[in-house]
């Protein structure tokens, strides 16, 4: 499969290359700047993700796209994710393909409903409040699309290795999310590129 990485310069974003590669998928990596990046299995393209005519070059000959993006600054609200969401869906649609999975928060939508008490009320308002608002905004916008989409909302990020098991949580399961690794982010958004089980859908993510 041809997939798009967009955000491939970030923690997620590298996690998704790397193991994009492993699996055999051929790889185009969408970065801010490219003169620290250096993959020779890939394809880079370097530009503002907001770009439409830059997003529309890099989505064209693309099976599906992967967007992890993510702001320097989650405490302050920059639009940038909605954006970026915006020219994707665009040249998507200008390319006709359907399938995109996006890497979102806990926090968004409603999904602070399987938040521990300090995540919700501490540190998703304080620390996270630009990016709660700015991954909300653009769930609300894939939400009135015609694409196949499907966002994930992992909770507080590590670095720890791959562990598998990935858990799916819902307000009616009662349990809170608390912990996922970013190789395990990466896993679940490829995962879901053959998958339809969370078609549509804004799932939050963790593994503990």
């Amino acid at each position: 499969m041809k997939i798009l990485v967009v955000g491939a310069a970030g923690g997620v974003g590298r996690a998704l290359v790397e193991q994009a590669v492993a699996r055999g998928h051929d790889v185009t990596a969408f970065v801010r700047d490219a003169s620290n990046y250096r993959l020779p299995e890939i394809r880079v393209v370097a530009g503002d993700a907001r770009n439409s005519r830059k997003m529309s070059e890099a989505v064209s000959g693309q099976d599906a796209v992967v967007n992890a993006i993510g702001g320097k600054t989650p405490w302050t609200p920059t639009g940038l994710d909605r954006d970026v969401g915006q020219a994707i869906v665009q040249a998507l649609h200008r390319h006709h393909i359907r399938r995109l999975v996006v890497a979102s928060v806990m926090g968004a939508g409603d999904s602070g409903n399987v938040a521990d008490y300090f995540y919700r009320w501490i540190f998703a308002p304080t620390f996270l409040r630009g990016a709660v608002k700015d991954k909300t905004e653009m769930e609300r916008y894939l939400a009135q699309t015609d694409i196949d989409w499907t966002v994930a909302r992992p909770a507080v990020l590590t670095n720890e290795k791959l562990a598998g098991g990935v858990n799916v949580f819902t307000r009616k399961s009662g349990a809170k999310a608390h912990r996922i690794a970013r190789a395990d982010v990466a896993a679940f958004m490829l995962d879901q590129l053959t998958s339809d089980k969370y078609l549509k859908q804004a799932v939050t993510i963790a593994t503990s």
